[in-house]
């Protein structure tokens, strides 16, 4: 059968119908293990009765009245992400994407408004993956996202990851902004260190630079705090977050510190679906679930124990696994296998990993798992890694 959506994906020849939980069940009943939440979306599970039920009361009342009125629960969504946060003011969007926009475009504002235009440009790190606009694969630099799409956009000055002197030449009076994912999910689960966001930020101390973490993949709960950069003591101006916030629901949210938004004023930037009522309302529900007490304790908890057991199943299969990495419950393989045919053998024994580069897969299970789910995992882990084993010595003979 010949598909009418455009071919931009490979995906697995598997369709799911429900999910509970940790759980998805495909369309022939059998049950998949989900420790890729939706590329690390689905931040409480799948059918979370409290989701479900903040969805259901909003749809009942009004789903969309644009941002020319006033939307309470948007409102009150800000008010709980700026009090929990560095941020004093919150633009909501639909994407990590957009999100990552309204960063950058802030930071060039921050500027321009305080009498810089020509400090427009933004220093991004090698590895890194802020979205799929033209602007932001200029941002993340991977050649294979910004080929045949014509010329890149101008603005962003890639350096190595790590490296301060290439970061320091990189920095001119043109510069705006650093621009950093606390830990690379696309590139591969590379964890920034808290010495260098803490280089970073004086950096931009001392050059009066705006600093932009992009927590799309890292916030709302999935390193054990509610944002990444939490860890390291550093303060940004301006962060991205989607993903998580929304447990499924389409959204995302650009933060900043007031002075970093000056520029930011009525007609300089619009969203027609961003901060509508129906995202709202989960938004606020998956918050009332990560901010309960205990919960980022139990994120930690869980996150340290699936650590040890990913640390004994590389011990165990060297010729599999060569290294581990990830914080929290954002964890990575990097493999001596191709990750492509690692995560196929993974969804052969109903467990869902998602590839990154580096040839790295990420795990990036509902932050609502337990033990039970981390040793059904490893279980589905060990099993594939034992496959990859039988293939390869079946190659080599």
């Amino acid at each position: 059968m010949t598909s009418s959506l455009l071919p931009t994906y490979a995906r697995a020849k598997v369709s799911f119908e429900r999910g509970e939980g940790a759980w998805l069940v495909a369309r022939d009943g059998s049950r998949y293990l989900d420790f890729g939440a939706g590329i690390a979306v689905n931040s409480v599970g799948h059918g979370h009765p409290h989701l479900i039920a903040a969805l259901t009361e909003q749809a009942q009342k009004v789903w969309h009245v644009s941002n020319l009125f006033e939307v309470p629960e948007a409102e009150r969504l800000a008010a709980r992400l700026t009090e929990a946060s560095f941020a004093d003011v919150v633009f909501f969007a639909n994407s990590g994407a957009e999100a990552n926009e309204a960063a950058i475009k802030m930071a060039r504002k921050y500027h321009a408004a305080g009498g810089h235009p020509e400090r427009y440009r933004i220093v991004t790190f090698e590895g890194a993956f802020h979205g799929r606009t033209l602007a932001t694969i200029a941002a993340g630099g991977q050649q294979k996202y910004i080929d045949g799409f014509g010329p890149k956009v101008d603005g962003f000055d890639q350096v190595p990851f790590g490296d301060l002197e290439a970061l320091k030449s990189a920095i001119t009076p043109e510069t705006a902004a650093l621009m950093i994912e606390p830990i690379q999910g696309e590139g591969g689960l590379r964890v920034v260190s808290h010495e260098w966001l803490r280089t970073l930020r004086a950096l931009c101390d001392e050059h009066g630079l705006m600093l932009i973490m992009d927590e799309v993949q890292t916030g709302i709960g999935r390193t054990g705090k509610l944002f990444a950069h939490e860890w390291s003591g550093v303060t940004p101006d301006i962060m991205s977050s989607a993903k998580g916030i929304g447990g499924g629901f389409p959204m995302g949210a650009c933060l900043a510190t007031r002075e970093a938004a000056r520029g930011m004023t009525v007609g300089t930037h619009g969203t027609t679906f961003g901060g509508n009522p129906l995202a709202m309302a989960v938004g606020n529900a998956v918050l009332d679930i990560i901010l309960a007490p205990g919960f980022l304790d139990h994120v930690r908890q869980t996150g340290l124990l699936l650590k040890q057991r990913l640390a004994a199943l590389k011990d165990r299969h060297p010729d599999v696994v060569d290294e581990l990495r990830g914080e929290g419950l954002m964890m990575g393989l990097r493999l001596v296998v191709t990750n492509t045919d690692f995560a196929a053998a993974a969804r052969d024994e109903h467990l869902l990993v998602i590839p990154a580069g580096d040839n790295v897969v990420r795990l990036l299970p509902p932050l609502t798992i337990g033990e039970a789910e981390v040793n059904a995992a490893l279980d589905k882990l060990e099993a594939a890694c034992a496959a990859m084993e039988t293939r390869g010595r079946r190659a080599a003979e």
